[in-house]
C-alpha cells in the first residue's frame, strides 16, 4: 500500500515538474502572421482596413456574436482611433483596439486590450504587388503566465484561421467595384 501511495506522489510531482518546467521552456511571446494578395490598389485596401468603423464589415468575429456592441472614439482615420466592443459571448468578450500608427498605404499598427486576456499588438502592411496589393497581418502578444505559454502553442492555428477568414473578407470587400 505504501509503495502505491509513493508511486502516486512521484507521478504527481513528475507531472507538476513537467507542466511548470515545460512552460518555461516554451516561448514567452506568440506571433502569428498571415498574408494575401488583393486585386486592388494599396490606397483602396488601406482605406478599408485603416478605418476601425469598417471592421464589422470584414471581421469574422462579428459572426460569432452579431449582437456585439461597438463604439468609436477619436479621429475617423489615422492614429488615435479607438474602437470598443462588448459582447456577452465569452468567445468575443469585450475590449478596446487603438490605432497606434497609420502610415498611409504602407502600414497600420494597433494595440488591443482584450478584457481578461491581456494586450496584444498587430500590424498590417500594404505593399504593391503587380496590379494589386500584398497585405501582411502580424499579431504579437506576450505570454507571461504558465497557462498563457501552453495556450500559445495553439495560437497560430486558431488566430491564424481567424486572420485567414478576415483577410478573405477584406479581399472580397476591396475587390468590389467602386471607390
Amino acid at each position: 500500500m505504501k509503495s502505491v501511495i509513493k508511486a502516486i506522489v512521484f507521478v504527481i510531482v513528475g507531472l507538476t515538474v513537467i507542466f511548470y518546467g515545460g512552460a518555461y521552456m516554451l516561448p514567452g511571446e506568440a506571433r502569428v502572421e498571415r498574408a494575401i494578395t488583393i486585386a486592388a490598389a494599396p490606397e483602396k485596401v488601406f482605406a478599408i482596413a485603416a478605418d476601425l468603423r469598417r471592421i464589422p464589415e470584414w471581421s469574422p468575429w462579428v459572426e460569432t456574436d452579431p449582437s456585439t456592441r461597438f463604439s468609436f472614439e477619436g479621429p475617423q482615420e489615422g492614429a488615435g482611433q479607438v474602437m470598443r466592443w462588448a459582447s456577452n459571448n465569452p468567445m468575443v468578450g469585450s475590449g478596446t483596439m487603438t490605432v497606434s500608427e497609420a502610415l498611409p498605404f504602407v502600414r497600420l499598427a494597433t494595440t488591443s486590450d482584450n478584457t481578461g486576456f491581456g494586450t496584444s499588438t498587430a500590424t498590417i502592411s500594404f505593399a504593391p504587388e503587380g496590379t494589386g496589393t500584398r497585405v501582411t497581418w502580424v499579431f504579437q502578444s506576450k505570454l507571461p503566465g504558465i497557462i498563457d505559454r501552453w495556450a500559445g502553442l495553439g495560437m497560430d492555428k486558431t488566430i491564424g484561421a481567424e486572420f485567414d477568414a478576415a483577410l478573405g473578407r477584406l479581399k472580397a470587400l476591396a475587390e468590389q467595384p467602386g471607390p
